[in-house]
């Protein structure tokens, strides 16, 4: 075996793999996120708190760009607003055109849980970075930034490329 491949084979063995990397940091970022939201009382999913944020940002937006920005199945999408709703957090409309769409707003109530999901945020990033100068933070974060663009960039110019398995 090659010294490149004995180094691939070493890295994988050892979970330092990219792909590897990037998923069980996600993985620990969302568990860190809901011990945070639990200590602090916020009875909230790391998925049910993302969605919060993303409608706050987008404040009107279908419940099928939601389900495909996530990529999930808009069944799993319709459970997850349905808590949501229930709590007082979101809050369903139609669309004022097009009466088969749903429009996401979030309600006066979901306020103060977007602050508590923020800081929880701000809270979970620092205990990720910790050890971590700024410039390399800032490169790391630069660096999936491009990582992201690229593999987007992939699929926009190749439309077979998006017909694949979401878990290809």
């Amino acid at each position: 075996m090659n010294d490149a491949l004995r180094l691939a084979a070493d890295d994988a063995a050892s979970g330092r793999t990219f792909g590897f990397l990037v998923q069980d940091v996600a993985r620990l970022l969302k568990r860190h996120f809901e011990r945070r939201a639990r200590q602090n009382g916020l009875p909230l999913t790391r998925r049910q708190a993302t969605v919060i944020i993303y409608i706050s940002r987008h404040e009107g937006v279908s419940q099928a760009e939601v389900a495909a920005w996530l990529n999930i199945e808009p069944i799993a999408l319709v459970r997850l607003l349905d808590k949501l709703c229930e709590e007082g957090l979101v809050e369903r409309r139609a669309h004022p055109t097009d009466r088969r769409v749903r429009t996401l707003w979030l309600t006066d109530a979901a306020q103060p849980v977007l602050e508590r999901i923020l800081e929880i945020n701000q809270v979970v990033r620092g205990e990720a970075f910790v050890g971590l100068p700024d410039t390399a933070r800032d490169a790391l974060v630069e660096a999936l930034v491009l990582v992201r663009d690229n593999l987007a960039s992939v699929v926009a110019d190749d439309p077979a490329a998006s017909e694949l398995p979401a878990d290809a």
